[in-house]
């Protein structure tokens, strides 16, 4: 029992990782299985058991920046981050649409949110021995942290590229009137992501880790994640220093 049982578990875990090859290799075949619902739960389990890994070794990537605990800390925080924003953002795209005419589920929109999730979670890993590599030759905190940024925002736009293909694949049996308003409601729902997301991110930061402040779990609320970036940028630059 307990040989069999390991052998479907490392069955599962080939079938979840093989997915992240079908979705790169196969999207439209990927995207029209969506669309038709076939395997729906087993495609969206794959993808968030394979992005949460996938944004949990990143995270600890970040975190190893400056202590132990922010490494675990960052592993723990980054899977979260994005799942939460999903929660968060889904049913307003799912509802947007059925106003303007899909006849897409909530489960459907959810497993092309998680298609580009998961699109980004593989591009993060993959740019992880890049973030490695500066983190191990360069001592500069508001550097690294303006890297991990830049690499989040490749990988992020690479994801959005995926949902918007994805969704006109799925959506191409829908009515054609109100098409135009679907495709604008998608764009203007990814701003609404991506402003959302940031918050969550600095409202649960650190995941980094400033190096002169001791390891916290959560810092306290103030000010907002552009100023901080802009703050940043401004201190790599020259032109002032970060307290």
């Amino acid at each position: 029992m307990n040989l069999s049982g390991f052998v479907r578990g490392k069955e599962r875990q080939n079938r979840d990782l093989a997915i992240i090859e079908t979705i790169l290799r196969d999207r439209r075949v990927f995207f029209g299985e969506i669309r038709d619902g076939i395997g729906l739960g087993e495609k969206m389990r794959a993808m968030l058991i394979s992005s949460a890994v996938f944004l949990a070794l990143y995270g600890a990537v970040m975190g190893s920046s400056h202590s132990l605990w922010q490494t675990l800390s960052s592993a723990f925080k980054l899977p979260l981050l994005f799942l939460a924003t999903l929660l968060i953002c889904a049913p307003t795209l799912y509802f947007f649409n059925v106003l303007f005419g899909s006849n897409q589920s909530l489960t459907q929109n959810i497993a092309l949110i998680l298609t580009a999730i998961t699109v980004t979670a593989v591009l993060l890993l993959a740019m992880a021995p890049i973030t490695l590599f500066f983190l191990l030759t360069t001592s500069q905190y508001q550097f690294f942290k303006l890297l991990n940024v830049g690499v989040f925002i490749i990988a992020g736009v690479s994801g959005v590229v995926f949902l918007a293909q994805g969704m006109r694949i799925v959506t191409s049996n829908d009515d054609v009137e109100g098409a135009r308003a679907r495709r604008w409601v998608l764009w203007l729902w990814m701003i609404v992501y991506a402003f959302v997301g940031s918050q969550l991110a600095w409202t649960i930061r650190p995941f980094v880790g400033a190096p002169s402040i001791e390891f916290e779990l959560f810092r306290q609320l103030g000010g907002n994640f552009y100023t901080n970036i802009f703050a940043s940028l401004g201190e790599v630059l020259g032109f002032f220093i970060v307290q």
